[in-house]
């Protein structure tokens, strides 16, 4: 075994995102381009900064603040679509005052992955004009 070399590689799974396609288009259907579209680049913005608040929460461990991030982001990430975002945030939230460090622990770092490609995903499509 002696002169055997050993590589370590960490892992991070890239966070395949499911985006509800028929509620952004009934929601451009329902409010015309220029409304949908004013209505999802706010939503983005303030998913943006709510998983820099679970982030930073969660660091600190503020887990009341953490709890309420994920949750507000619940509502926020449906209303557009982002069906898989949605998902993890509840988990977040059901995770938060949890006595499993460990489980939480690792639902962050998924919502933090599936937060920031369900961002790309939306704004892709907003980019294409739905």
């Amino acid at each position: 075994m002696w002169g055997t070399k050993m590589v370590v590689v960490k892992l991070r799974p890239d966070g395949a995102v499911q985006v509800d396609r028929d509620r952004l288009d009934q929601l451009y259907g329902q409010l015309g381009a220029s409304g949908a579209d004013g209505v999802v680049s706010r939503a983005m913005e303030e998913l943006a900064v709510r998983l820099a608040k679970v982030e930073s929460s969660y660091r600190k461990g503020q887990f009341e603040d953490l709890q309420r991030a994920a949750r507000s982001m619940v509502a926020i990430s449906e209303q557009i679509g982002m069906v898989s975002f949605a998902r993890v945030a509840s988990d977040v939230n059901e995770l938060a005052l949890s006595d499993d460090g460990t489980a939480l622990a690792a639902c962050v770092e998924r919502l933090m992955r599936i937060g920031e490609n369900s961002l790309l995903a939306v704004w892709d499509l907003q980019g294409a004009s739905l």
